[in-house]
């Protein structure tokens, strides 16, 4: 075997023992999407991002998942100093990013290393391009992670801070990916394009093409989006529980919020337009009892409830028109909302993360976004403990009023807007969909957070008992 043959097989040996690292380590962590999945991690792609200052090898593993999909796995491999695998520079990301050691290379995660975040920097496009010689972008992207910070809890994505960035922002490293371009970076680009400031404008982006089976050509799509960050922001979801706990009404800010999230709707019609279609009515009522009847499969527990879950479906046959279809978020709720001095901004509009490519962008009726931000206030009432029913009760009111409002005024500005404002209102319809969005709850509940099960069963048992309100107004 000449020098050639015996680098390539020991480079293929270390491939191998990075990938067999890579499978023993990557289910413990949070943001991993097929826990307890049967079937192997299949590597589909390496990409190599280069480190502008050389402290490390930087890479992105791309995995094929067993349960479909394709997995992006950022990596960082840094010489150790013979003291337990610790960086030789200053950058010394935390203990908790190391997956394993391969011999003297200690392999982290790479949202946690600053030289992950340094390469990811310097090969993104930027949306404002501005010319830079080498030694001037390094500096630049040097100074950028000098104060990064991971942001906790996340349970799909990977984000981090860069307050010293310039402008300041906030880097998502997307870990499932899909072929095209991402809703979290298409929307958001479009949104800003239309002068709608509700959202945080993207400031650069990076795709990448890796193989795929059914096309010869592979297939591109993002791996990450940098957007500016939000200046004094609240998370929305905490705020609201501070509230809560605190028994101070969340009123006005809840109608705050339904005017924010009726804004960001007539945006996405005027940014994204998809042709007239109106939604039938048998249709809609169809899908809910498919998705009522694959809830009652998953938690046999639900079945006592399926004569009022019919109750609530059955009145959609009263609803004289539904507003047209549109472009919408596909998973509201008050962890993808920022309230700053400034109002709120909207979040992640990359959709459902059990959706499809394609349902994530498919149009909907807008009402979903509104009936997932309702049950998004009975969790903030539930985890906060609130001190008394009226909280929650007040809360919702106010969130559909100043959704309500906000549309009205619109159309009696734009006559162009008065089709999405009819039916907007309509109770029995944002009744069925808000029903819809509990059974699903109760699922992901009972897969993921059983000590959670009881939040969505709470709002399942009220909205098949209760009837809708009278819409505000």
């Amino acid at each position: 075997m000449d020098t050639t043959e015996s680098h390539e097989s020991a480079t293929a040996a270390r491939a191998d023992e990075l990938h067999a690292l890579l499978t023993q380590s990557l289910g413990d962590q949070r943001w991993f999407p097929a826990k307890g999945a049967q079937g192997e991690l299949r590597p589909v792609a390496r990409l190599e991002l280069p480190d502008p200052l050389g402290r490390a090898r930087v890479e992105v593993r791309l995995l094929a998942l067993p349960t479909g999909g394709v997995l992006q796995v950022p990596l960082t491999l840094r010489d150790g100093d013979g003291d337990g695998g610790r960086p030789q520079d200053a950058d010394d990301p935390p203990d908790r990013a190391v997956l394993g050691t391969l011999g003297s290379l200690t392999v982290r995660d790479g949202p946690h290393d600053p030289a992950f975040v340094r390469a990811w920097l310097a090969a993104a496009t930027p949306a404002d391009p501005h010319p830079r010689a080498p030694d001037a972008r390094a500096a630049e992207v040097d100074a950028a992670v000098r104060e990064m910070r991971v942001l906790e809890g996340e349970q799909s994505n990977t984000s981090v801070l860069l307050p010293a960035a310039s402008p300041a922002g906030i880097l998502k490293v997307f870990r499932v990916l899909t072929p095209g371009p991402s809703p979290d970076v298409e929307v958001p680009l479009a949104l800003s394009s239309v002068g709608w400031t509700g959202v945080p404008r993207p400031l650069a982006w990076l795709a990448a093409r890796w193989p795929d089976p059914r096309d010869l050509e592979g297939v591109v799509g993002h791996l990450g989006v940098l957007s500016e960050l939000v200046p004094r922001a609240e998370d929305g979801f905490r705020l609201a529980c501070e509230r809560a706990a605190a028994g101070e009404d969340l009123g006005d800010l809840a109608e705050e919020l339904g005017r924010t999230t009726a804004q960001m709707h007539r945006a996405l019609r005027t940014a994204l337009p998809v042709p007239d279609d109106v939604a039938s009515l048998d249709r809609v009522a169809d899908v809910l009892r498919e998705r009522a009847r694959a809830a009652f499969d998953a938690v046999p527990e639900l079945g006592d409830r399926a004569a009022g879950v019919e109750r609530v479906l059955g009145r959609l046959a009263t609803v004289e028109r539904l507003p047209p279809l549109q472009r919408v978020h596909g998973d509201y709720h008050l962890g993808q909302v920022l309230h700053s001095p400034e109002g709120w901004r909207v979040l992640d509009f990359e959709g459902e993360p059990q959706a499809s490519a394609e349902e994530r962008t498919r149009p909907d009726l807008a009402l979903r976004d509104l009936a997932g931000m309702l049950r998004s206030l009975d969790y903030a009432a539930a985890v906060g403990h609130a001190t008394s029913p009226a909280w929650v009760e007040r809360a919702r009111e106010r969130l559909v009023a100043g959704y309500v409002a906000e549309l009205d005024d619109a159309a009696h500005a734009d006559a162009a807007h008065a089709g999405a404002a009819e039916g907007a209102g309509d109770s029995a319809v944002l009744h069925a969909l808000e029903l819809d969005k509990a059974l699903y709850e109760v699922v992901y509940e009972a897969r993921n957070r059983p000590d959670w099960q009881h939040i969505p069963l709470a709002g399942v048992d009220r909205l098949v008992s209760d009837p809708p309100a009278a819409p505000p107004g």
